[in-house]
């Protein structure tokens, strides 16, 4: 049963730029409250956390989700009384949230300002290239920069990126499980290929290409790239219809992008089957107004239950999870994007490495955090769960394959 509230969570928005503070380098040293070897953001009865992500532009909508489902889950946790760290000492959880806009350069700039703030670690942000702009600085400055929303491996790679933890699984493991589905189909497939042009599409596309090696049945017949920022790839569906597949695996990460593809496949009469990334699969903010029910199968891979499917209508995680969300995320409306999900898992997964916490430092979290084993995280589909253990390996990296059924996704046993 929930204590009585003690604090309200704080949510600002930020978008100036300033200059680096000198509280900033002082590393785990020098804090406030918590005494002489707590680190900067935490005190004996609260701790402040960051997050960079795009509150405007054309990726607005998965970087409002990735603030609401955090909020949603600390907001809940402090009207409870706050979390007991592993110190013993009971604090509550602050959210800070600045808007990057999915600019790499005001993602470094809201980094800077967070150490100006005094935040003690960023979490949660969306975007590869955004969390890329102030990696080199999270590190230099021994600021935790964890459990991020991009599926680059770099990302959790301890060696090379020792303050850095992703959340959401590589894109080769998101890929490797469309390979995996089509091959083991049997049946012969022709697969048409469009990319984004960085490591976000080249991630999938490596991943799908190593499991169907060796599938006599599967043949790549066609493969382009866009820029991220194109805002037409009409020229490349139309090459690519030429190619006569009948599977087409869109590694495209713009929403706008993603439903301008799905309209113009349809005009020019191409309607293969889809294979889409977790991030720009939506079924009501993309394949609807997509038109994604006049194409033989949308795929997709997730580890989150849908509250939008009928399946989870009455499930006891999604029901929480829903009211949370609008009691405390300040996000009333049913959620058009899976981000909501992975950020209340998030909260779940910090909560965890907070309790294991031995001491209030940046150092005594990063050892916690890397030590959480099979967390069943609310929201969690069966067969998936938080192993931060394994090294090169994000938070989670297990998925299922789902098939867009009209509504929502169910689980996709087999392809066809």
């Amino acid at each position: 049963m929930r204590k009585k509230p003690r604090a309200v969570l704080g949510v600002v928005a930020v978008a100036a730029a300033v200059a680096l503070s000198l509280s900033g380098c002082r590393g785990d040293s020098g804090g406030q409250g918590g005494g002489s070897a707590s680190s900067p953001g935490i005190t004996d009865s609260a701790i402040t956390l960051g997050i960079t992500t795009p509150l405007s532009g054309a990726t607005a909508g998965p970087g409002k989700c990735t603030v609401a489902g955090v909020s949603a889950y600390f907001g809940a946790v402090n009207a409870a009384g706050g979390v007991k760290f592993g110190d013993g000492k009971t604090r509550t959880v602050n959210i800070k949230s600045y808007d990057d806009a999915y600019d790499p350069q005001k993602s470094l700039a809201n980094f800077q300002q967070m150490v100006s703030d005094n935040v003690f670690a960023a979490t949660a942000g969306l975007g590869t290239p955004t969390n890329r702009a102030f990696r080199d600085a999270a590190i230099s400055q021994k600021v935790p920069q964890v459990l991020v929303m991009t599926g680059d491996p770099l990302f959790s790679d301890r060696k090379q990126s020792p303050w850095q933890l992703g959340f959401v699984p590589i894109y080769q493991n998101e890929g490797a499980a469309f390979g995996k589905l089509l091959a083991k189909s049997g049946a012969q497939h022709k697969v048409a290929i469009l990319s984004q042009n960085d490591d976000y599409g080249k991630g999938y596309v490596a991943g799908f290409k190593d499991a169907i090696k060796g599938a006599s049945n599967i043949s790549v017949v066609g493969e382009q790239t866009y820029e991220a920022t194109d805002t037409s790839v009409d020229a490349q569906l139309t090459q690519l219809a030429s190619s006569g597949a009948d599977v087409f695996f869109n590694a495209m990460s713009i929403t706008p992008l993603t439903i301008a593809a799905l309209q113009k496949a349809q005009q020019i009469g191409w309607k293969p089957s889809w294979f889409l990334p977790s991030n720009t699969s939506s079924p009501t903010a993309i394949l609807e107004p997509g038109g994604g029910s006049a194409y033989p199968g949308i795929y997709s891979v997730s580890f989150a239950k849908a509250p939008q499917s009928p399946e989870f209508a009455k499930d006891p995680d999604v029901v929480k999870f829903l009211d949370e969300l609008k009691k405390y995320g300040n996000y009333p409306d049913m959620p058009a994007f899976p981000h909501c999900m992975w950020s209340y898992m998030v909260g779940a997964t910090l909560e965890q490495a907070f309790k294991n916490m031995k001491e209030p430092t940046r150092d005594s979290f990063m050892t916690a955090l890397r030590d959480i084993k099979d967390l069943k995280a609310p929201l969690m589909l069966e067969g998936t769960s938080v192993n931060t253990t394994v090294d090169g390996q994000p938070a989670v990296s297990s998925v299922v394959v789902q098939k867009y059924n009209g509504k929502g996704y169910a689980t996709a046993q087999n392809f066809g």
